[in-house]
């Protein structure tokens, strides 16, 4: 087995711009709301840690297993050179994290490289039931050589396995039923549920969703770990940052442990000051797919309309994903002068993995002269710089997560700061930031109005129509 060696936490949090002296009481958190909340966080972790300790808070263990990596990265070097492309059926936790992951750490074209220079298969992802995308996927892939990988817990996400036996059935058509069975991969429950049984009846290699952690807890499973490791990502390294990100945050004080301090910061925003919505925002293209990761984890697990003790609460956070420099054209405008109900959360990258530099300014357009000699990531930085300080001019609370770099580590640091960040926010808000009950209630709907056997009270629900005729019409197949 793989030894996971040590490595030390490499983030930096600076708070300042979301503070009461710098964008004033009515705006920005002060000291004297984070000693309120000090002594509640400090009870929370102490809570979060035995439940730890008793088998709970299954998500913190991910980056223990060392075992699934190995067998993991064992099968995916066998099979990025077997497979010309690689086909992820998944929807929300099951696709999301992945996608971020290989947006983070594998080159942004790497589709459109050469299969010498692409270090595995193209990579392609079946997530929405569209039924326009998934006929020109199944139209563009290779399907006799082509890894097909359904993620699902249960086996009863009706996005995903529509769009796996979809999927299925054109590649049973071109390689025929065995062999199509071999190039089919289920992650799914280890034990029960439906694609578990029908991964044991066809004969499907499967690899285990952890049992006890929600989708959106799973990155750093197989969930995400095998997508990465087919697509040429290390995923020691991604367990490594993760480790040292729990190992920073084992204490209890909200002013040192990141992911409590963060949590602390948001909620006080929203309950206290008004800031009914988190923008998170990394300076770096290839960090988009982790805020769009996070704006899930985020409201999945906030957005909950019972506390614990049973009352009604409503809570919630609503959070944006936003790309500097791109969304200071389209969305700053908003931010700097529109309601001051936001608080943001810059992610800031000290060193590029490319360096481009700008010449050749026109002798003709002095205008210009400025970017002479300059660098496309020193331009990017400073325009991060540059919308700390406006929105912070027009107290706007925000705040910086930097990273010296983009590396797996790194990547790993803050999918396990962003989890317990939410952990420890949920029980801020006093609710529990697992479970989903409202997109439940939107699952058996769709059962109901797609006909499902068990559902006909439901669909007669819906399908009644009140006064002023009834709320849904369904379109024929």
């Amino acid at each position: 087995m793989t030894e996971l060696a040590a490595t030390s936490s490499r983030l930096t949090i600076d708070y300042r711009n979301a503070t009461a002296g710098a964008v004033g009481e009515e705006h920005g958190v002060s000291p004297a709301m984070l000693a309120e909340v000090a002594s509640k966080v400090r009870e929370e972790h102490a809570r979060i840690a035995a439940e730890h300790a008793a088998g709970g808070q299954r998500w913190m263990n991910l980056p223990d297993d060392l075992a699934l990596a190995d067998e993991i990265a064992a099968f995916a070097e066998q099979a990025r050179s077997r497979y010309q492309d690689y086909l992820l059926i998944g929807i929300g936790g099951s696709s999301l994290g992945a996608i971020a992951t290989i947006a983070a750490l594998a080159d942004p074209y790497r589709n459109l490289l050469p299969d010498d220079r692409r270090g595995g298969p193209r990579f392609f992802v079946l997530d929405n039931p569209d039924p326009e995308k998934v006929r020109a996927t199944l139209e563009v892939v290779d399907l006799e050589h082509t890894l097909v990988n359904v993620v699902t817990k249960s086996g009863q996400t009706a996005e995903t396995m529509a769009n796996f036996l979809v999927a299925r059935q054109a590649l049973e058509a071109v390689v025929g039923k065995q062999r199509a069975s071999e190039q089919i991969v289920a992650t799914t429950d280890p034990k029960e549920g439906l694609l578990r049984k029908l991964a044991d009846e066809e004969g499907y290699r499967t690899f285990p969703v952890p049992p006890g952690v929600d989708g959106r807890q799973t990155v750093l499973s197989a969930v995400g770990m095998l997508p990465a490791a087919l697509c040429g990502v290390d995923i020691h390294g991604l367990l490594r940052g993760a480790a040292a990100m729990r190992e920073r945050c084992r204490g209890d004080d909200v002013l040192t442990n990141p992911a409590y301090l963060l949590a602390a910061i948001a909620v006080l925003a929203d309950t206290r000051l008004g800031k009914s919505m988190l923008v998170t925002m990394p300076y770096a293209d290839a960090l988009y797919g982790v805020a769009d990761w996070f704006r899930q984890l985020w409201a999945e697990s906030l957005g909950k309309r019972l506390s614990v003790s049973g009352e009604e609460v409503f809570a919630g956070q609503t959070p944006i994903k936003a790309l500097g420099a791109i969304d200071q054209h389209s969305q700053i405008q908003l931010y700097t002068e529109g309601p001051n109900d936001k608080l943001i959360a810059l992610v800031a990258v000290e060193r590029c993995r490319a360096r481009v530099e700008i010449g050749g300014t026109p002798a003709g357009t002095p205008e210009l002269a400025y970017l002479q000699g300059a660098e496309l990531g020193q331009l990017l930085d400073r325009e991060r710089l540059a919308t700390a300080w406006a929105l912070t001019e027009a107290r706007r609370p925000n705040l910086t997560i930097a990273a010296p770099e983009i590396d797996a580590a790194v990547v790993g640091e803050l999918f396990f700061l962003h989890q317990l960040q939410t952990v420890m926010a949920g029980a801020l808000y006093g609710v529990n930031p697992f479970g989903q009950p409202g997109v439940e209630a939107g699952k058996n709907a769709t059962y109901a109005l797609m006909g499902r056997e068990g559902y006909e009270g439901l669909r007669d629900d819906l399908l009644a129509e009140p006064e002023g005729g009834s709320h849904f019409t369904l379109v024929p197949v």
